[in-house]
């Protein structure tokens, strides 16, 4: 595909991007550079090989969940600027 001054024009509007016409120009030869390694690519015999899914091999590695201490209503209101029996209290977010 070739990239002319006119499809960079048109990419830009529909991107909303402004160029002034040094860096018009080299978004021409940047394109053009981007699609001529893409044709590269597609002269590459790709048969019989899997597509990726990730580009590591890595496999995350989880804990098991594990019941532990936690706070009583007393103390995780101990230090609340403002509360309400059992509930913090913070300024109306709604009208």
């Amino acid at each position: 595909m070739k990239v002319d001054l006119n499809t960079v024009k048109k990419i830009a509007h529909l991107a909303r991007l402004e160029f002034d016409a040094e860096g018009a120009e080299k978004m021409v030869k940047d394109m053009t550079q981007i699609l001529d390694w893409e044709e590269q690519l597609n002269e590459i015999n790709t048969e019989g090989v899997e597509p990726l899914t990730t580009m590591s091999s890595e496999v995350n590695v989880l804990r098991p969940d594990e019941l532990g201490e936690h706070l009583s209503h007393e103390r995780a209101l101990q230090n609340a600027p403002q509360k309400d029996s059992d509930y913090f209290r913070v300024p109306k977010v709604l009208e």
